[in-house]
């Protein structure tokens, strides 16, 4: 209880931060984008992982409300890179399934007058196993927009290869476990 009021603090106080890790090209070594990474500046408690407060978020139903600070922001910064870089903005079960994403990245591709094809939505693999028909939809009409798809953690949820047809990805992100060893 004390993690929610405190995020509910942060979204208030603008306790968040992005930080961006570099996406690049295995072949030519060039950075294709960066990748957007929330961050929790805690006044107490120093920064926080995403590991510890995204979870809580969704329980409160406050993830749709950071999610849409995280694609605001990250739509902004990045329209001030050079043209070539994309920037990739991770999207939780929760914002697919309440409220309107589209509409959401829709306002935020306009206020920072970012092209459509600069932002890539990352889902990861697990909301994917539901087999809900919005779902689909929704990244559908993502795509008619102009934004890319990419699957996040491929491998983890156990899912068929029959996803890679059905879904309309342009990236595929295979797990870490799959690539250490």
């Amino acid at each position: 209880h004390i993690m929610e009021r405190d995020l509910r603090q942060a979204i208030a106080s603008g306790d968040f931060e992005i930080h961006y890790q570099p996406v690049v090209h295995l072949r030519t070594m060039k950075m294709t984008g960066l990748e957007a990474l929330l961050r929790w500046r805690h006044a107490v408690h120093g920064m926080i992982p995403p590991s510890k407060f995204i979870p809580i978020a969704e329980e409160a139903g406050l993830i749709t409300e950071i999610g849409r600070w995280v694609l605001r922001q990250a739509c902004a910064d990045a329209s001030e890179w050079p043209s070539h870089l994309k920037v990739s903005v991770n999207l939780s079960a929760a914002q697919l399934a309440h409220g309107d994403i589209v509409e959401d990245i829709r306002t935020a591709l306009s206020r920072a007058g970012l092209r459509p094809d600069r932002l890539v939505d990352e889902i990861t693999e697990s909301l994917l196993l539901t087999e809900n028909a919005g779902t689909l939809d929704t990244l559908h009409r993502l795509k008619a927009i102009g934004v890319h798809i990419a699957m996040d953690d491929f491998g983890t949820g156990y899912s068929s290869l029959s996803y890679l047809r059905k879904y309309p990805f342009d990236r595929i992100k295979i797990d870490r476990a799959f690539v250490n060893s």
